[in-house]
């Protein structure tokens, strides 16, 4: 009996490897691969030195650019800037080593590279919702991104100043 509950564990395991997650709270909206409840903290975007090239730049990815302290998302083979130049004032630069491959959700691999990769064919992100995050979020870093439930838009942090996208 005991290496049937072991047996049905891991079975229960490995078939969520492949599901849904949600952060922070016990079920996802919809068709969400990753979703987030309501709160006043977003996501922080990987502050890179060098824009992926070739088949590491994967369009769907969002960074913030330090060369020209600009957060920008890959689009149609090209780097969009979604804000303009801001300021990396309270950021904690990463000095340790890279190790491994990152994070992927919904899938055993990916061609894509990153921090954190999310494939499914019919799944999507769903960014941390935040009730007017200039008001709310009182210490928001360079590179913070959400969905701002009061304009019904992607934010975007530039370390100066928010971003708004339809």
């Amino acid at each position: 009996m005991k290496k049937v509950i072991i047996l049905a564990l891991v079975l229960v395991g490995l078939s969520s490897l492949k599901s849904q997650v949600g952060m922070g709270k016990a079920s996802v909206d919809g068709d969400a691969i990753l979703d987030f409840p309501l709160s006043n903290t977003g996501i922080i975007l990987p502050i890179v030195e060098t824009l992926p090239t070739g088949t590491a730049a994967t369009n769907g990815t969002f960074l913030l650019d330090k060369n020209d302290i600009t957060i920008k998302m890959r689009q149609n083979d090209l780097w969009v800037s979604l804000s303009d130049a801001g300021n990396l004032t309270g950021t904690m630069p990463n000095t340790s080593a890279e190790q491994g491959g990152g994070i992927i959700i919904g899938a055993a691999s990916s061609p894509a590279q990153g921090v954190l990769v999310l494939e499914a064919t019919n799944k999507a992100l769903v960014l941390p919702k935040v009730n007017d995050p200039v008001a709310n979020m009182k210490s928001p870093v360079a590179g913070t991104m959400c969905y701002d439930t009061v304009s019904k838009t992607m934010a975007v942090f530039d370390g100066l100043k928010w971003s708004f996208w339809k």
